[in-house]
């Protein structure tokens, strides 16, 4: 009986961490395409992929998951530009990527 109750405590905490997943790469996803869109790039392949998931104290300082995604754009279509984003919990803690171009006026 206390190896079933084990089981069924390891299980809940494998799908906890599993939707905690989900839910990142889709956070994940939503932000790589709306910044591209912002931007004025071509999101590529439509998906983010996982480059990477560490342990890390939170603002308040309890341990939370770090997880850094990785996604492709394209100014036009013919070039491929890597962009990645860090996650810690559901917040942006790092972004490299596209961004909207600006001019900067220039003073002599």
């Amino acid at each position: 009986m206390p190896s079933l109750i084990l089981l069924m405590i390891a299980g809940a905490a494998a799908f906890a961490y599993w939707n905690a997943a989900r839910a990142a790469a889709e956070r994940a996803e939503a932000l790589g395409r709306n910044a591209c869109s912002a931007a004025g790039v071509i999101w590529l392949d439509q998906t983010v992929h996982a480059a990477g998931l560490r342990l890390r104290r939170n603002d308040d300082g309890r341990l939370g998951w770090e997880r850094t995604f990785r996604f492709e754009y394209s100014n036009d279509g013919m070039d491929r530009h890597s962009g990645r984003l860090v996650l810690r919990g559901d917040t942006l803690v790092s972004f490299v990527g596209p961004v909207r171009p600006s001019v900067v006026p220039f003073e002599h």
